[in-house]
């Protein structure tokens, strides 16, 4: 193994809930892999639950997990966001968001009450979810005569590289995704076709 090439998510939006002195602390985890999908979860909470007093949440995306954020949406500093986040890591997950959405219930629950309830409520949220194991892939497109279609699928089919996209007509372009610590492999077998253009494009 070259480097660690794999990660943990959830495989499916899920849901968890806290309830401390009147107070309601619905969660819902998200699998997402950008800030846009965060964005749109956000808004369409906001949109669902727009009596709650607070949308807190935390995410952390990427496979090298160095992107993440946590907010407190009017809480008291490092009260909601924080333990939320905790959570995330505790499971070591990456490409997920976690918001919590707070109705209040009339009584202060107090820093150590609050930061408790957004533990708990997105713990329970993870206690429902389903952990995978998800592989980094880099995105290729190869582009190559269609005379040469008999080597290049052969190679697609050994190395077991999932097509994306493809168009077969008679200069054939095809992108595909290979896991990671396999692209150098998969690059030498390509190169080896005579006037195959081969262009990297993503690492996802």
């Amino acid at each position: 193994m070259l480097f660690e090439d794999t990660y943990l998510t959830i495989s499916n939006p899920c849901e968890g809930l806290y309830k401390d002195k009147g107070s309601r602390f619905i969660a819902f985890a998200y699998p997402v892999t950008n800030e846009e999908e965060i964005k749109k979860h956000l808004i369409d909470l906001r949109k669902e639950h727009f009596n709650a007093h607070h949308h807190c949440y935390a995410f952390r995306l990427g496979a090298d997990k160095q992107a993440y954020r946590a907010n407190d949406d009017g809480e008291p500093k490092y009260t909601a966001g924080k333990p939320i986040l905790g959570q995330i890591q505790s499971k070591d997950l990456t490409n997920i968001l976690i918001v919590v959405v707070r109705y209040f219930g009339g009584t202060l629950l107090g820093v150590g009450g609050l930061i408790n309830a957004y533990k708990l409520a997105a713990a329970d949220a993870l206690a429902n979810a389903v952990i995978i194991e998800k592989t980094v892939n880099d995105i290729y497109e190869i582009k190559f005569d269609y005379l040469q279609m008999s080597q290049v699928m052969k190679i697609i089919k050994d190395e077991n590289l999932e097509q994306i996209e493809q168009n077969f007509e008679l200069d054939c372009k095809l992108i595909f995704s290979v896991r990671k610590n396999n692209s150098n492999k998969m690059y030498e077998l390509f190169s080896k076709i005579s006037n195959l253009e081969l262009k990297f494009l993503s690492t996802k």
